[in-house]
């Protein structure tokens, strides 16, 4: 009988070893490329439309925390379809830059275009070429704030300059009583956050300001904070942290970060104040030119517009890569990665992710460039 009850428990378990093996080759399929995929119909969609190219291995990136929700999306797509590893730090677009310069990473990404001193510097690790400016994210830059028993606070260029200048320092200020005459605004000290790093969407913010109200900014802008007072934090995730804990405290992020607290409507003399969204960022970076030469494809973006539902505090995060000279072992995963990020699929994870789609003319040419790389 014992021998019997052994025998029966030792086939129950080559059984369950056996079905636990098909579970797991059902969850590992393989695309047509041989790398393994994914369980579900995701990974299906993401094997089917995504072109893999030979890329393998692992891509070490590093830049701008503005589209790190956005990248993180992408990076779990594009594993799932070819099985490489990307591991994108985020720790702000001078960091990126820097690193890319270096040659210690593949890519980087910036809310800010190459300085031309950045692309002397890139020369080094280019071999034969530089390093471009591709426009691969758009989005607004939300101004998040908490002040209790606000929901519309409506907000213009000069009065956003005093306030991160330390020059307005309480919320029930004429100058915001002005713009919100029915709030209730309360006797509540301002907490202005801002990025303690160098960061790409300190430059368009700044650069808002400057073009919008010179007289009130007066500094000269660039990735480093350089006003008076404030709270300094860590990347966009650290700068909206920093609103959410601190009653009267506002802030400058990428959109995706200012989930469950309100925003800021700009006053740019349209009819409306606008709200930060996809929609009011897309419709500001459709009237964006290209200045960027050769293959080059930096953008300079309308911070003035007046047009109605058009958000003027917009950025562009840039992907930067070698137009030649990018290192071989690396070359096929970078390239299976940006095509993908500039194909019409890969724009739509943007829409859906709080972040804004680069317009069909711009992309257009960004995929004709990426295909050249080499």
């Amino acid at each position: 009988m014992k021998l019997q009850r052994k025998n029966r428990l030792r086939a129950l378990s080559l059984g369950a070893v056996a079905v636990s093996g098909a579970l797991a080759l059902t969850a590992c399929g393989s695309d047509d490329t041989g790398t393994k995929t994914g369980n579900g119909a995701s990974s299906a969609a993401a094997a089917g439309s995504i072109k893999c190219d030979g890329a393998k291995g692992q891509l070490l990136a590093d830049g701008s925390s503005a589209q790190k929700n956005a990248i993180d999306a992408w990076v779990k797509n594009f594993s799932q379809a070819c099985g490489v590893q990307i591991n994108y730090k985020g720790a702000g677009s001078g960091a990126g830059v820097t690193s890319f310069n270096q040659g210690q990473i593949a890519f980087a990404g910036s809310d800010s275009a190459l300085k031309p001193e950045e692309v002397v510097a890139s020369k080094k690790v280019c071999k034969g070429g530089q390093g471009i400016d591709l426009p691969m994210v758009g989005g607004p830059i939300a101004l998040g704030y908490n002040v209790p028993g606000v929901d519309n606070l409506v907000l213009d260029a000069p009065t956003l300059a005093k306030i991160f200048d330390s020059k307005i320092q309480k919320w029930n200020d004429a100058a915001i009583k002005k713009l919100n005459p029915s709030a209730k605004l309360p006797d509540l000290k301002i907490q202005a956050f801002h990025r303690s790093e160098d960061s790409g969407t300190t430059d368009n913010f700044t650069k808002y300001l400057i073009a919008t109200t010179p007289d009130n900014w007066k500094y000269e802008g660039g990735k480093a904070w350089q006003a008076k007072g404030g709270q300094a934090a860590s990347g966009s995730a650290g700068v909206a942290q920093g609103v959410k804990q601190n009653q009267g405290a506002i802030g400058y992020f990428e959109l995706s970060y200012a989930k469950d607290m309100t925003t800021v409507a700009i006053a740019t003399g349209a009819k409306t104040p606008v709200k930060p969204s996809t929609d009011s960022a897309t419709a500001d970076i459709a009237a964006a030119k290209v200045v960027g030469t050769g293959q080059d494809l930096a953008l300079k973006l309308d911070y003035n517009t007046k047009a109605e539902g058009a958000y003027p505090l917009t950025l562009v995060t840039y992907e930067i890569v070698c137009d030649k000279g990018n290192k071989p072992e690396t070359l096929p995963a970078t390239k299976a990665f940006l095509t993908y990020l500039a194909s019409e699929d890969g724009q739509k994870v943007l829409s859906q992710n709080d972040y804004a789609p680069i317009p069909e003319e711009i992309i257009a040419k960004v995929r004709t460039t990426v295909a050249s790389l080499s």
